[in-house]
């Protein structure tokens, strides 16, 4: 029991902070522009993995959908992963942690999901 509700608590804060993220990316606040331009990624970047966001984060909190939540979880570790090389070049210190934090919540999700949300083995 304790394991399940695990998955689902670190699964919804995932899918929380995703979809947070998503909308954010789409609605194009100022300080999110400047981000991106800081990092030296194009706007279009910005578009693409907000939409990303939005239906990674939406897959991974939906019932079935088994295939989709393996690409959700395979999208967020290379976005996160890119995200923390890309804040640590820029020198921004401490924020460069804030996705590899998220990057092990998404490992005790995906390690604590339970048998009806994994693929057939």
């Amino acid at each position: 029991m304790g394991r399940k509700v695990t998955y689902w608590v670190v699964t919804g804060l995932l899918a929380v902070s995703a979809l947070f993220a998503g909308v954010n990316y789409l609605w194009a606040s100022q300080q999110t522009v400047q981000t991106f331009a800081h990092l030296g990624y194009p706007q279009q970047l910005r578009v693409l993995l907000g939409i990303a966001k939005l239906l990674g984060g939406t897959t991974l909190i939906v019932p079935g959908l088994l295939t989709l939540k393996e690409w959700a979880y395979a999208g967020f570790t290379f976005a996160w992963i890119a995200a923390a090389v890309a804040h640590y070049l820029a020198e921004d210190g401490s924020v460069a942690f804030l996705p590899l934090i998220l990057l092990v919540l998404l490992f005790v999700s995906y390690l604590t999901k339970p048998a009806s949300q994994r693929l057939a083995s």
